[in-house]
């Protein structure tokens, strides 16, 4: 390795470490403005008006999450390729717009026509509620494309004040309540649908940036021209089943996602009541709470690995290796912290974040349990994000939906009496089976050999070496 490259690489990581650390900032402060739009939300109104707020906020999010999480991946990985390679970025914005747009029209078509039960049994016959809940979701939709974009353009700073500003507007409703300006439950909800439209200001700002930066650049023939369209070939751009796939790839890891987040909690509901799901949902916040916070890094790491695959430079695949290893060792050393955390006053915080009601069955091996699986959880994302940069969403996603599945069953199987710790014990089995199924895909990344797609072909990149029997 030549001291010129050993530089360029050193640089590179550097690089991505600032990043990471700049957006783990912003998402940390996105955060802890969320959570004082529910502090003063709680203040506010009555409990029965808040716990709405909350059932609806978990209606958007877990919505969002599932449907455009995979457009903006699919964004973020592509764009990111595209600006590496130097080829135009006409044709992927527009297969992604076109698969965001009809996911953004089913929800609307399956929310008017269950608009019955989402109204009436969900938020309890609130009609604003319920046009909160559906303008929010389709807000949602440009701005993860936006996410997206912002991602694979690596201007996380723009990309950063989208989802500040979201945290901002939404809070500022719940301010106004607050101080008397406005008053009322559906004032406050209101900041859950203008969160997204008015963040969306933000986004003239990355394409114009974007515009200066391709005049700058290429004079000749602007990126996303037809000339240039051309002059890159059939073979190199995205098509619709090739940008179909890999969302819907996406949004089964997206649905395992929630199934491992709220399997638990809704199970036990069933099985022993909403006391026991509340109880079983504030000991998987040990999971939930740094997952939010690893967004940020989870965010800036696909774009990364992306160029780093993608690069012909000599060390770029090592540095890849490199950086995978580096967010494991993070992640190792920040669940190792946690451990000893919970091994020395688990219980007692426990109890002092979610009122001392219930202190003695927040028992440390449960959350040690929780706290391993949580470590398991946040490695499996990062090495999610690197079988993505591989070309191997379907691998990956089969992988995810299987778990899923295991996570579900294990549940309702009585092998463990004790229901609480049954949910504990599945929830970091599970990402352990997880854990090693990725990790054997990222380290293995080349399928059955009647899998490999023609060089050059549309295939090579998002389904390059995948196994035949793949979920899609």
């Amino acid at each position: 390795m030549s001291a010129e490259e050993r530089k360029g690489a050193e640089a590179n990581a550097a690089e991505y470490g600032k990043t990471a650390s700049f957006l783990a900032i912003g998402v940390g402060l996105t955060g802890l403005i969320t959570y004082a739009y529910f502090l003063i939300a709680s203040h506010t109104l009555s409990e029965s008006d808040y716990g709405q707020i909350t059932v609806l906020w978990s209606a958007v999010f877990i919505t969002i999450s599932t449907l455009y999480r995979p457009v903006e991946q699919l964004l973020s990985r592509h764009v990111s390729e595209r600006l590496a390679k130097g080829e135009p970025l006409r044709q992927d914005l527009r297969v992604a717009s076109t698969i965001q747009v009809g996911l953004a029209l089913f929800f609307a078509v399956v929310a008017l026509v269950l608009r019955g039960p989402i109204q009436d049994d969900l938020l309890e016959g609130n009609e604003t509620l319920y046009w909160v809940f559906f303008g929010a979701v389709l807000f949602y939709a440009a701005s993860y494309f936006a996410r997206g974009f912002l991602a694979g353009q690596r201007t996380f700073g723009l990309f950063t004040a989208l989802i500040l500003s979201e945290s901002c507007f939404r809070t500022l409703f719940a301010v106004l309540v607050a101080i008397g300006l406005l008053s009322g439950q559906s004032w406050v909800a209101v900041g859950i649908v203008a969160a997204p439209s008015l963040s969306l200001l933000v986004v003239p700002f990355a394409f114009a940036r974007r515009a200066k930066k391709v005049q700058a650049q290429a004079p000749p023939t602007a990126p996303g021209s037809e000339a240039e369209d051309a002059a890159a070939g059939p073979g190199s751009e995205m098509t619709m089943r090739e940008g179909g796939g890999f969302a819907a790839a996406v949004l089964v890891i997206m649905f395992s996602e929630q199934a491992f987040l709220n399997a638990g909690p809704i199970i036990t509901r069933g099985l022993q009541g909403a006391a026991a799901a509340g109880f079983i949902f504030n000991v998987l916040m040990i999971a939930r709470a740094p997952l939010q916070l690893f967004q940020a890094v989870s965010t800036s790491i696909l774009p990364h690995l992306t160029t780093l695959h993608t690069s012909t430079a000599p060390e770029s695949e090592r540095e890849f290796h490199r950086s995978v290893r580096g967010v494991l060792l993070g992640v190792a050393a920040f669940a190792a912290f946690t451990g000893l955390v919970v091994l020395i006053a688990g219980p007692q915080l426990m109890g002092i974040a979610f009122s001392k009601k219930g202190l003695e069955y927040y028992d440390r091996p449960g959350l040690l349990l929780v706290t391993l699986g949580m470590g398991l959880y946040l490695g499996s994302v990062t090495l999610n994000q690197a079988c993505l940069a591989q070309g191997q969403v379907r691998r990956a996603a089969a992988r995810w939906i299987a778990c899923a599945a295991f996570f579900i069953l294990w549940n309702f199987l009585p092998i463990v009496s004790n229901e609480f710790r049954r949910v504990e014990i599945g929830f970091a089995l599970t990402a352990g089976v997880l854990f090693g199924l990725l990790y054997l895909v990222y380290r293995y990344p080349h399928g059955r050999e009647e899998d490999i797609p023609r060089e050059g072909s549309t295939e090579e990149l998002e389904l390059r070496l995948a196994s035949i029997d793949e979920n899609t």
